[in-house]
């Protein structure tokens, strides 16, 4: 067998050193097929580089992604053994709340990152177990796979025809997976003992909230790397289902939408697939977001379709999320300058544009775009108080022009879409600053 030393984790850093250890005892324990996988050298190197690339915060032991590769160098042959021993036992999630557009909070798990790295480990394993076996209109977290596919055969399908879409949403979905149901089916083609005994023990390692922990009896382990894998193992036998009844249909991770020719194949659709999902994925369906509609309106993984021609159209949920991140970015009483607001706007603006570039309907990103100039210009009338009518005429304002703006009793957001202050701060001039504009292509 190899020695630790042999199966030691170098850093992704010019001039670090691998971890190294003691020769394993001659008496330890042989791995299993499966666990070999996880184990191999290659195997745990591309997880602590994914690992190391997603960041993250620390879990509930406080390390950091920087120090996980210092503390692999001294503990990896030890943890090794403990993985093939069966006696690792992975710490509970960290649980935070963080907030939703629409006011409310929404859970998410924070992994330690030690358990981060063996999930991953795992999950790679998992994922080329079945990737051949997944349903080709499963999108989401697959090699060569997107968003953007998803919505575009959605697409297709309405041009084609089928201009009635079942828009199915699962409650709570990862909190909700019943674990006898995904272990079993994981046994299907991961038909390894001491593999499976440990992605139970994540299913089952709880969750800690501030002080307290509780057990988790079901779900899978939000914020890690095993949750996506483990949630398409779960929703293949969906897509099977789906493909069984000769329905039309694309799913990202718990997104679905099935596209249908009228409202009635809609309607039975939807109350045969709730039967379905509820009696044998032991899942819910949330009545009070799930619809059969028109696909130009719903909204599938932010974007919609435009009612004439069926363009791809960014979603109104996505252009009102986006905004209520740039009125934080962009408060009035933040103090710092313009370039600075500028420069924390376009890290935001321009994740947002990578995705949303396959927008094909840009009227409501020129609005957009017409909408973050108004707050800029509010932002910096702030900032000038007493001295805008000076600096209206310091960038050419007339005399006139700018003591009836400076004098006006209307208040920034108004006086931001005056003709003194467009003049004052045209385009061209957030456009020096680095400002991206959504619309242009």
């Amino acid at each position: 067998m190899a020695s630790a030393k042999q199966l030691a984790l170098p850093l992704e850093q010019p001039g670090d050193e691998p971890v190294s250890g003691n020769r394993e005892d001659s008496h330890s324990v042989q791995p299993s097929p499966w666990m070999a996988r996880v184990l191999s050298r290659d195997n745990l190197n591309r997880a602590l580089k994914q690992v190391r690339r997603n960041k993250g915060a620390p879990g509930v032991d406080g390390m950091t992604v920087d120090e996980l590769p210092d503390y692999l160098r001294q503990h990896w042959p030890e943890i090794r053994q403990q993985l093939l021993q069966q006696t690792y036992r992975p710490k509970p999630v960290r649980r935070v709340t963080i907030p939703k557009a629409n006011g409310g909070s929404r859970p998410l798990g924070i992994p330690t990152v030690l358990d981060r790295f063996i999930q991953q480990t795992i999950a790679q394993v998992v994922q080329q177990d079945w990737e051949p076996r997944f349903h080709p209109n499963s999108y989401g977290f697959r090699p060569g796979r997107s968003a953007h596919q998803a919505v575009r055969y959605g697409q297709r399908c309405a041009r084609e025809g089928r201009s009635w879409v079942v828009d199915l949403d699962l409650e709570a979905f990862f909190d909700r997976v019943n674990h006898d149901r995904l272990m079993a089916r994981l046994k299907r083609h991961t038909p390894d003992k001491p593999l499976l005994r440990l992605i139970n023990r994540y299913l089952k390692a709880g969750v800690q909230i501030d002080s307290r922990k509780a057990p988790t009896p079901e779900g899978v382990p939000q914020g890690g790397p095993l949750s996506p894998v483990l949630a398409n193992v779960v929703l293949d036998e969906l897509d099977w289902e789906l493909e069984r009844r000769n329905l039309r249909f694309a799913r990202y991770a718990d997104d679905c939408q099935i596209y249908v020719g009228s409202r009635r194949a809609g309607e039975r659709v939807m109350v045969s697939l709730t039967r379905f999902i509820e009696d044998s994925l032991r899942l819910t369906v949330n009545t009070r977001k799930s619809a059969v509609d028109r696909p130009w309106k719903r909204s599938f993984l932010g974007f919609t379709l435009s009612r004439k021609g069926q363009r791809l159209k960014v979603a109104n949920k996505a252009l009102d999320k986006l905004k209520t991140q740039i009125r934080i970015l962009s408060r009035r009483t933040r103090g710092h300058s313009l370039a600075q607001v500028i420069a924390d706007l376009k890290e935001t603006l321009l994740g947002w544009k990578a995705y949303f570039d396959e927008a094909e309907v840009l009227s409501p990103l020129r609005d957009l775009d017409k909408w973050i100039r108004r707050r800029l210009r509010s932002y910096v009338w702030k900032q000038w108080g007493r001295r805008g009518y000076r600096e209206l005429r310091k960038r050419g304002v007339s005399v006139r022009l700018a003591w009836n703006t400076a004098k006006s009793a209307h208040g920034p957001w108004r006086l931001s879409h005056s003709p003194a202050l467009r003049q004052a701060l045209p385009a061209r001039l957030f456009r020096s600053y680095g400002l991206p504009e959504l619309a242009v292509r």
